[in-house]
């Protein structure tokens, strides 16, 4: 499979010269699989979900889009997705299950007044689905989403797999709801460890560090120690860190990257962007 990232901020977008190499765009990751370029499966459709028209390079977008959770940073690039809201497109949107009608619980925040449409009325034949958490087959993947802790609304993670290579992803994650654990960052808890057990590719929230940690972890975010905690305990192969802070510059996140040297396994933080290929030759 191969993963094209297309937003890699948290909370809102981060435009400006020192956010340039990482990207300012918020999350949406587009997977696609073996000998097929165009993606049939994108995780979150934040800001970032713009990118994904221009890898299609004009073609309508036929897929699945799974939504972790509603925040507006994961949900904003839908009526902006151009190769979605046109003729021809066929477009699944599954949200984590909460009340009857998935459709009307997206157009809570995107409706009027708040927007000029609702989802319904976007181009193109688009689907909406209460997500159950489980496995089901979903972009031709095989995908497991589990309710992982997070501030305000339920909060899926996913294990995605192809067959040949297995991507955990965990963009929201706030761990400290469940407990302490043992570094006072959070649980190592059932959920987030079934997701990641084994995972080629580990791509997990990492918006605050262990020193912003007091401050700012009633937003409900993970914390970079945390986040490599949980790859050595899962004995996921390789970690990225996702939904950087939208104040973090490219100077200061290659710092942190550059401070986890040594850390038993390869550690990179997410650029808007950038591909990566599985299983890695």
């Amino acid at each position: 499979m191969r993963l094209t990232f297309c937003g890699v901020r948290g909370s809102t977008p981060s435009p400006g010269p020192e956010f340039v190499r990482h990207g300012g765009n918020t999350s949406c990751v587009a997977l696609s699989l073996d000998g097929d370029d165009a993606p049939t499966l994108v995780l979150d459709g934040g800001t970032g979900l713009q990118r994904l028209t221009r890898v299609l390079d004009g073609q309508p977008f036929q897929g699945a889009i799974l939504l972790g959770h509603l925040h507006w940073d994961h949900t904003h690039g839908l009526p902006f997705f151009a190769a979605g809201d046109r003729p021809g497109s066929r477009v699944e949107v599954f949200v984590p299950s909460q009340g009857d009608d998935a459709e009307e619980v997206l157009a809570r925040a995107f409706s009027p007044p708040h927007f000029p449409i609702r989802p319904s009325q976007l181009e193109g034949d688009w689907t909406f689905t209460m997500l159950e958490p489980g496995e089901r087959r979903v972009g031709g993947f095989d995908v497991l989403a589990l309710d992982i802790p997070h501030s305000g609304g339920r909060t899926f993670g996913f294990r995605v797999s192809d067959g040949r290579a297995t991507v955990a992803y965990l963009s929201d994650h706030s761990p400290i709801g469940i407990g302490p654990g043992p570094d006072g960052l959070g649980e190592y808890h059932e959920a987030a460890l079934r997701l990641a057990a084994g995972a080629d590719v580990l791509v997990h929230d990492a918006q605050i560090t262990a020193g912003e940690f007091a401050a700012k972890a009633r937003y409900g975010h993970s914390a970079v120690e945390y986040a490599l905690g949980l790859a050595g305990k899962a004995g996921a192969r390789r970690l990225v860190l996702f939904h950087h802070d939208p104040g973090r510059t490219d100077d200061q996140l290659d710092a942190l990257v550059a401070g986890l040297a040594g850390a038993g396994l390869p550690v990179v933080a997410a650029a808007e962007g950038t591909t990566l290929t599985l299983p890695e030759d």
